[in-house]
């Protein structure tokens, strides 16, 4: 398998080298919302319907009793209870320090405006299922929602064709206290938590990554005025390297990413063509050692070996792809990681590579892709909050100001608000 290689593009050819693998159909929306039109008529009928037409499974009860869960946690290993729990750590430490302290500031006398971060009451999160049951999405959710006081946390994952949630997922969810959870997948889970069911409750902003049913059915789920962590597409990584990286580290970072989807994307950029031209062999070689090789050759496919001139390019690339996953395998990471401006998380040095992030070291890994890091961050602590400001005026404070907002409602032709003022200042 030959990853493309492309040596020195013009900056006008930039933008077909970063165009992602999967495009938004008329069919795609239309699919997702014959899905949540069914969910929100129908309910718990319309999601056994759909998960016998879509996964072939029968469905009895819709939630994870207490028993399941308890069954589920004994099944799992010491060794993988011990991996969650230290990642569960590491995930909890750093997402702690995130608190973002109350804020009061008198901004002229007798007028005092605060800022104070509120939990979202209610939330939903997605746990994919399928191929690569996804556990450690469950830590990057719950342990943040948990942080920040979410009050009631649900959480939707499909059930095998035996009706049984995978039983590291349900480990995890013990972990991070989340007990409300039900055997729901695709599309139709997100539209359950978006309109509510008879078991399951309706939220007010739902998380997870998915496939693209799943993302195009929270996109249309904040029609019901319900919010979502971001866009996304499928996942993708950029690597950086010079010409001391090791090829395997390079390789391996592009079979990771590879594995995740048929649709994943890989790129390296580079200034050094003798490392771009051994790099397709490295990779060859690695991928014969792994499953899953025809889905990792799909994304493959569509990956790239990029050779650019200078530095400055491969930075001027690297803003304007803004990648999911950005590695930065080169002497000068530390100088070059300043100067970026769009990615969702970086990973710096040789020893960094992107599974770190994905499970252990501490960051969260449900990150905007699809160029959406131009303008959005990865989940994080405040993705579970809501900021409410609150300003307390005395007579003194709004006489102090009480002359610029009236001049400033009659200029605009608000005379109501021009009285709110004048009245209580006697006028």
């Amino acid at each position: 398998m030959t990853v493309e290689i492309t040596k020195y593009p013009d900056r006008s050819q930039w933008p077909a080298l970063m165009r992602r693998a999967v495009a938004e159909t008329r069919e795609l929306h239309d699919t997702v919302a014959s899905i949540m039109a069914q969910v929100r008529e129908q309910g718990d009928k319309a999601l056994r319907e759909l998960a016998l037409k879509y996964d072939g499974v029968q469905l009895g009860d819709l939630a994870v009793s207490p028993a399941e869960m308890q069954q589920a946690c004994d099944q799992v290993s010491q060794e993988l209870k011990t991996a969650i729990d230290q990642a569960a750590a590491n995930i909890t430490t750093f997402h702690k320090a995130q608190r973002m302290h109350a804020l009061e500031v008198e901004t002229s006398p007798g007028v005092t405006c605060c800022q104070r971060a509120v939990p979202i009451t209610r939330v939903g999160l997605y746990i994919p299922g399928g191929n690569s049951p996804l556990f450690s999405t469950v830590l990057m959710l719950g342990l943040p929602a948990r942080i920040a006081g979410c009050s009631q946390v649900v959480m939707c994952t499909p059930c095998g064709r035996d009706g049984k949630v995978n039983a590291a997922i349900l480990y995890a969810a013990r972990k991070c206290g989340i007990s409300r959870i039900f055997k729901s997948g695709g599309a139709q889970a997100i539209a359950a938590m978006a309109w509510g069911t008879e078991t399951i409750p309706r939220v007010s902003k739902i998380f997870g990554p998915g496939n693209r049913f799943v993302m195009e059915a929270k996109m249309q789920a904040q029609y019901n005025k319900v919010a979502i962590d971001m866009p996304a597409g499928p996942s993708e990584v950029m690597v950086v390297a010079d010409g001391n990286a090791d090829l395997r580290y390079v390789a391996s970072d592009f079979l990771s990413q590879a594995e995740h989807g048929p649709d994943s994307q890989s790129t390296l950029l580079t200034t050094h063509e003798a490392l771009a031209l051994r790099l397709p062999q490295v990779i060859d070689e690695l991928l014969a050692t792994l499953p899953r090789q025809e889905m990792i050759k799909k994304s493959l496919g569509h990956s790239h070996i990029i050779v650019l001139h200078t530095l400055d390019e491969v930075i001027d690339y690297v803003n304007a792809y803004a990648p999911e996953h950005l590695i930065l395998n080169c002497e000068e990471c530390e100088a070059l990681a300043r100067r970026v401006v769009n990615a969702g998380s970086v990973f710096l040095g040789p020893y960094s590579p992107e599974s770190a992030g994905d499970y252990a070291s501490g960051t969260n890994h449900t990150l905007p892709t699809s160029g959406y890091a131009h303008a959005y961050s990865g989940v994080n602590l405040d993705s579970f909050t809501k900021k409410i400001t609150f300003q307390h005026l005395t007579k003194q404070g709004l006489a102090g100001i009480g002359h610029t907002v009236e001049t400033m409602a009659q200029a605009e032709d608000l005379m109501a608000h021009r009285l709110a003022v004048a009245v209580r200042l006697d006028k």
